[in-house]
């Protein structure tokens, strides 16, 4: 039963307003003490021509209070509902108890396919820390889009073409060894590709090879083909390490260079749909009505640009998946770009364009400055993980010598740490890059809620099996309605986290829970001689371990039993 819908249909039903707006208005009050839930009148005050007391007044006179209502009363605008504790408690817990680990888990998204465009990282250059929030967003939200019943696509949309390649491999030619890339790969191809450019700050006639090279990809000369095929194998193969360690999972790796071939369809189609216009040269596509400067289409020399293949492959997107979402996982600094190509595809009379969105999230940084691949100015997200997860292992080696399979769970907990680093604020905020701040384990971390569930898991344990005699009068007090009601919101939270696409929801969301749990841990022995009592307090305690390990796993991190 979810309460507070209950509760909204209720007053929709007293006062003939719309169920969705009333649930959409209610709010949790900051203190329990001004009750459990609250209405504010205030938006109902133009409509209903009253001032927001005397709605509340109106509301309360024409409601019949509901079972689980134990009172209600009006605070200036604000109706305020207290719930009856002992049938709050029961249901709650009896409905989190019977899901289990699958708590919230629904079907709304049934017969809906959600595309998420995340990751994309670029062949020949290094999987650096400025990847992991695409990274972790797009999977978050894969996972949530997923657990609500959706069918969700996830596509690594590559950055596989462009003349840097050829730069890469004129690097490759002059000085280049097989062992080397061989043995080190992305690390090898970073330092040829910061080498090609230095040297041509001397020399240009390097990058007049460079282009020469790529010229040589598109028109798909064998040699430089085959150098090409082998820089994108070395690079997806330890990408790939990097995913497996975080995840994440894809169903397509269509990158850039898969959508050379239907580039020239979409220019085809603004041509005969008139959108196209010459400009300098260039071809564009007008703005105006839009308030936004001109798509720029094809370059003067004839070839095409980001905006160009994005529209290709919108389109075979809808085609391939019929999407009621297609998401774009990509930095803030695109936003001009995805508005733009977002208008076009409206102005080409596709009904679907607004289906299309930019999830944009904050630019990462380093302390001393950006991110450049060109000056080698990068830092490695493998080596980031690995530094995170040898400062756990050391700390498990101090502190727990005795625990078993320490590896496992320093990988665990390391990992963990970095991913809840990311997904720990909105996702629009910027983010400066620290080691000392992402390995730090004190605080609202990943280590810290991964504790907390480890915690629960200990005291379920050792209470052993139980018997099925409860006392839910014990879970009527402060400590533990804070947990309860953060245990009920959970489902809630997740659609609101597809509705935003905001994994941050989930991150704020289960991090107050293992808060609650702390305090009322601290408040209340779990487990005595009282069989009854112990039987419920043990049984919340396994709620929000199981609530816990869920939230967790919708975002990518791993819950060990033990720590």
């Amino acid at each position: 039963m979810d309460i507070k819908a209950s509760l909204a249909g209720e007053i929709a039903k007293a006062v003939g307003l719309d169920g969705a707006e009333v649930l959409d208005m209610l709010e949790t009050p900051p203190d329990p003490k001004m009750g459990d839930a609250a209405l504010p009148c205030f938006k109902l005050a133009k409509t209903m021509k009253m001032a927001p007391p005397k709605i509340a007044e109106e509301i309360m006179g024409k409601l019949q209070k509901p079972e689980y209502i134990a009172e209600i009363r009006v605070a200036g605008g604000y109706l305020n509902f207290f719930y009856d504790k002992t049938f709050y408690v029961k249901t709650v817990m009896g409905e989190v108890l019977a899901a289990g680990t699958d708590w919230g888990k629904a079907k709304i998204g049934a017969g809906k396919t959600i595309v998420i465009d995340y990751s994309s990282i670029n062949i020949a250059k290094p999987f650096h820390i400025g990847h992991l929030s695409s990274t972790a967003i797009g999977s978050a939200l894969y996972k949530i889009y997923s657990y609500l019943g959706y069918d969700v696509v996830g596509v690594n949309h590559l950055g596989d073409w462009g003349t840097q390649f050829g730069k890469l491999i004129t690097a490759y030619k002059h000085w280049g060894s097989d062992d080397e890339i061989n043995k080190n790969s992305v690390s090898a191809m970073l330092e040829l590709y910061v080498r090609l450019h230095k040297e041509a700050e001397q020399d240009e006639s390097l990058n007049d090879e460079g282009r020469a090279w790529f010229k040589k990809i598109e028109d798909g000369d064998e040699e430089a083909l085959r150098i090409f095929e082998w820089f994108k194998e070395l690079t997806l193969n330890e990408a790939k390490r990097v995913y497996d360690r975080l995840d994440v999972q894809f169903d397509s790796y269509a990158g850039e260079s898969f959508y050379n071939d239907k580039v020239g369809a979409v220019v085809d189609e603004l041509k005969e749909k008139n959108l196209l216009e010459e400009s300098d040269g260039a071809y564009v596509v007008r703005l105006d009505e839009h308030k936004l400067p001109p798509a720029i289409i094809l370059k003067s020399d004839g070839a095409t640009l980001y905006a160009t293949r994005d529209l290709a492959a919108a389109k075979y997107r809808h085609q391939t998946y019929d999407f009621d979402k297609n998401l774009y996982v990509v930095a803030y600094q695109q936003n001009l770009h995805f508005k733009q190509v977002f208008a076009v595809l409206e102005k080409m009379g596709y009904g679907w364009a607004d289906k299309c969105e930019h999830v944009a999230f904050g630019m990462v940084s380093l302390e001393d400055g950006t991110l450049s691949t060109r000056e080698g100015k990068v830092v490695f997200l493998e080596d980031v993980l690995n530094a995170a997860v040898e400062k756990t292992l050391a700390i498990i080696n101090e502190k727990s010598p005795e625990l078993e399979n320490r590896a496992a769970i320093a990988e665990d907990i390391g990992v963990g740490a970095v991913i809840y680093s990311t997904l720990s604020q909105s996702r629009i905020k910027d983010i400066t890059f620290s080691f000392d701040r992402v390995l730090n384990f004190d605080g609202e971390t990943g280590p810290y809620l991964q504790y907390c569930h480890a915690r629960c898991n200990s005291v379920v344990e050792r209470a052993g099996e139980r018997n099925a005699k409860m006392d839910y009068s014990v879970l009527e007090n402060d400590e533990a309605m804070a947990v309860i009601k953060l245990l009920e919101s959970f489902p809630q939270v997740l659609v609101s986290a597809t509705e935003k696409n905001e994994p941050f929801y989930v991150t704020r969301h289960i991090t107050d829970l293992a808060q609650a749990c702390n305090k009322y841990y601290f408040e209340h022995k779990i487990i005595d001689d009282n069989e009854e009592q112990t039987n419920t307090r043990v049984a919340l305690t396994k709620a929000v371990r199981d609530v816990l390990k869920r939230g967790l796993s919708l975002l990518g991190i791993k819950a060990p039993d033990k720590m």
